[in-house]
């Protein structure tokens, strides 16, 4: 099977929310402290990605058109160190790192690495990528998926999986969508986050810290995990044809390009009602 690459226009970390608008503009939403939303001098952005940690700072991440890559926000760990990367087709973000894809299907990161999550450089043939809190997956042209990094919980036990066109990854869990449009899970379960065996006409997949997202082809959302903070409570949304789950929120683009969020609003990474003509998903 051949997996197609998908450029996300959306994005949530850990306290903030990151739109790719259809003029290749960023918007952002929620916390400021690191930089991470001071994104609004980007130009020419293909595809977008938010650290998402369990626990404080974030950083934002731009895929630009000519295949370079901008960043803003915490840089502690080297992770927004990326100007000089160069033939990059997509982009990950997780907690202290950032991973990109190379048109010849390598990868490359950068950041901390003191768990292997950024020991990526054996990957080959890789069309996408996600990033946990301490661990890294990436999806292969043929449908299996390769993991880096912390193992504790068996979030990196992903190697017997086979016909996959999705992958995402949560604080201590990895989740992946088959092409027959349900979905497998492994690591931490403490939160019911990988719950899913039971899900059917999923179209797209998301991970927060601690709860999972599906998007189903009729354009309404499931999702399981921790709700502490009504992260969980999107059974009413309709029209959605994107998702996004970070720390304790979630957001979904409808099909006329505004975004819906639940969640935790604290600090205002759920303020995107006013979002407009963001970019709709595009199929590399």
């Amino acid at each position: 099977m051949i997996v197609k690459q998908v450029l996300p226009s959306l994005a949530a970390g850990y306290r903030h929310t990151a739109g790719l608008k259809a003029d290749g503009t960023v918007m952002a939403a929620g916390d400021n402290k690191y930089g991470q939303c001071n994104v609004d001098d980007w130009s020419g952005i293909v595809a977008v990605a938010a650290g998402n940690a369990h626990t404080g700072n974030a950083h934002t991440i731009g895929l630009r058109a000519d295949g370079t890559v901008a960043a803003a926000g915490w840089n502690k760990h080297g992770q927004c160190e990326v100007s000089g990367w160069r033939d990059i087709v997509a982009v990950a973000a997780g907690w202290r790192r950032t991973i990109g894809l190379k048109a010849d299907g390598t990868a490359v990161a950068a950041g901390r690495n003191q768990d292997g999550e950024c020991e990526v450089g054996g990957w080959r043939n890789i069309v996408a990528a996600a990033a946990g809190d301490w661990h890294s997956a990436g999806l292969r042209s043929d449908g299996r998926v390769i993991a880096a990094g912390n193992n504790r919980y068996g979030q990196c036990g992903v190697s017997g999986w086979r016909s996959i066109v999705a992958v995402a990854a949560g604080y201590l869990h990895t989740a992946a969508l088959e092409a027959v449009g349900t979905v497998v899970a492994a690591g931490r379960n403490k939160e019911r986050q990988c719950e899913v065996s039971s899900w059917r006409g999923i179209t797209a997949i998301a991970a927060g810290s601690h709860h999972t997202v599906g998007l189903k082809a009729d354009g309404t959302v499931t999702a399981t995990g921790w709700n502490k903070y009504g992260e969980c409570e999107v059974s009413g949304w309709r029209d959605i044809v994107a998702v996004a789950a970070g720390c304790t929120h979630t957001v979904g683009l409808k099909s006329d390009g505004t975004v819906v969020a639940a969640g935790s609003n604290e600090y205002g990474q759920c303020g995107v009602s006013g979002w407009y003509d963001i970019r709709l998903p595009f199929i590399g």
